[in-house]
């Protein structure tokens, strides 16, 4: 395994987010090789180097847990908020082991949110070089024209560089709204809400369908079910192929959002459970 930042190495065996890990660190409550290292760019090698935390030594879990939360809009993608707003952590109460989120989604976005404990799938599986393919539904008003879709494909230019949909087209209608599927390969923060906004059709709601061809059918929004030998097999053979040349989801395979009364995000409810899928 090459050498990686040790906040990352961190993140990956469970022990915090990234975020937290570098505050762990800058602690002094990490030690390398035996020496307490307070820096942050220090780097290490997981499977030859012995790193420990607070006396203890980290270790990749043996358990490899894979799951599918149906985040919902109004919560944070993080285990724990500064600023006090919900977060998907009550919807994983009832999961013994430590898992974190497979990036992120927004505060006011729902959908398909991948989250585990294996560091290192998820890992590449988030990787810009490679990007998955996301899958999003985004709800605007009225019909966008055909022009517009087209500047989703060929592509914008944004604050941080230029960005395109892999794929992009009308996915269903209302007297008074439509929902257009955007497919990217890439996590760049807000990035399918800017593209909406630079050919002209802001976005009114945000939906992420599916990621790497894993959706929510059949669930709830903060329902979480484990996923099965053969998903998560066909997550590892994405591993490291860029998501241009995968194969995703036919529109019709895709959920629609879930219809929800009420305002902010539901109350959690016992999670949807299989036999647990290790390795």
């Amino acid at each position: 395994m090459p050498e990686d930042r040790l906040q990352k190495i961190l993140a990956h065996a469970g022990i915090a987010s990234r975020r937290k890990a570098e505050e762990i660190i800058a602690a002094g409550r990490v030690e390398l090789n035996g020496k307490v290292v307070k820096e942050l760019g220090v780097k290490a090698d997981a499977e030859k180097d012995i790193i420990r935390v607070d006396g203890k030594r980290i270790a990749e879990p043996e358990d490899k847990v894979w799951m599918v939360l149906y985040k919902p809009a109004g919560c944070v993608t993080t285990l724990s908020d500064p600023e006090g707003r919900p977060t998907i952590k009550q919807y994983l109460e009832q999961v013994v082991e430590r898992v974190y989120p497979v990036g992120r989604l927004d505060f006011d976005v729902e959908g398909t949110l991948l989250v585990t404990n294996d560091g290192d799938l998820a890992h590449q599986l988030m990787h810009p070089k490679f990007g998955v393919r996301r899958t999003y539904l985004a709800k605007v008003h009225g019909v966008p024209e055909p022009e517009q879709i087209e500047r989703l494909k060929k592509g914008v230019r944004l604050e941080d560089g230029r960005a395109k949909a892999l794929e992009a087209d009308i996915f269903s209608r209302t007297p008074k709204n439509t929902w257009v599927r955007v497919v990217v390969a890439e996590g760049r923060p807000h990035l399918v809400k800017r593209l909406m906004e630079a050919v002209g059709a802001p976005v009114q709601k945000l939906y992420r369908a599916d990621y790497g061809g894993i959706t929510v059918q059949g669930l709830r929004p903060g329902e979480a079910r484990d996923l099965t030998k053969a998903e998560i097999q066909m997550l590892r053979g994405q591993s490291g192929k860029k998501g241009k040349d995968v194969p995703g989801l036919r529109a019709s395979e895709l959920p629609l959002p879930a219809r929800r009364h009420g305002h902010g995000p539901p109350k959690p409810k016992s999670r949807k459970t299989g036999r647990r899928n290790s390795r």
